[in-house]
């Protein structure tokens, strides 16, 4: 019986090793991101694929060794295109929650802290806080975390939550169409629409929370060794500044401490 145990055991090692020496090989990996989701990662007027998260994955990328080739899919499949292995890691300043960390690994290194805020019409004066939500219509979008923040706060069933699929300017755009009367949302998101598109939203009150992103990747061998490689990347941009300059470039100031 002992003799067959070690059997295993050296054949699940290899295992092990022929995995992580296959990954290892690889020139270039592949990460899903939504590609609709301005200033993180998006398309530009020429049609190519950019925005903050993007940059600091090719960066990272480059530090340690490999290219990222990144394949745009809708938000509400993007952990099972993750589970499924259609990509290898996912970047679209994803925060942590239980059920995601049961699942899936993220890095060690957060490589943005963002602050989750009410948004609302330019000219509303009667909402800034979650309790003005209620008797409200409120916009979110389906499976993200500010979502899962009203939908806690709105246990009496009194505030009407709308989900939305997709591009978040739509969702600006039905504010300031009166079609819905606020959304909770990332104050640098809202703030780079403001200035892009010119829409007549606005954030208010205090950020309900402040909140780290991270880079996610699957719980298996070569998930274990993507994450090694992104978080040796991250550490050499956050050690020599250049994290900080492109926080800087996208959101004119560095919030990645």
């Amino acid at each position: 019986m002992k003799r067959l145990k070690t059997i295993f055991l050296f054949l699940a090692l290899g295992l092990m090793l022929a995995t992580g020496s296959a990954f290892a090989a690889k020139k270039t990996i592949t990460v899903g991101t939504e590609g609709v989701y301005a200033p993180f990662t998006f398309e530009d007027k020429q049609g190519t694929l950019t925005g903050y998260d993007i940059e600091v994955l090719r960066e990272a990328g480059k530090r340690a060794g490999f290219e990222v080739k990144f394949l745009p899919t809708p938000w509400d499949s993007m952990f099972l295109g993750l589970e499924a292995k259609k990509f290898d890691a996912v970047a679209n300043q994803i925060s942590k929650n239980p059920q995601r960390e049961k699942k899936f690994l993220f890095s060690d290194n957060s490589y943005l802290i963002s602050g989750s805020q009410l948004i609302v019409r330019g000219d509303r004066k009667d909402i800034h806080s979650l309790e003005d939500l209620r008797g409200k219509k409120v916009g979110t979008g389906v499976g993200s975390n500010y979502t899962k923040t009203l939908e806690d706060f709105n246990s009496k069933k009194d505030v009407d939550l709308k989900y939305y699929d997709g591009n978040f300017t739509v969702v600006l755009q039905d504010i300031v169409a009166g079609r819905i009367d606020a959304t909770l949302n990332d104050r640098l998101t809202v703030g780079y629409n403001i200035k892009q598109l010119g829409l007549n939203v606005k954030p208010v009150g205090k950020p309900i929370d402040l909140v780290p992103s991270y880079f996610v990747f699957r719980q298996d061998a070569e998930g274990q060794q993507l994450k090694k490689l992104v978080d040796q990347g991250l550490k050499s941009l956050k050690k020599d500044g250049t994290l900080a300059k492109l926080s800087v470039k996208w959101f004119g100031a560095d919030y990645t401490k």
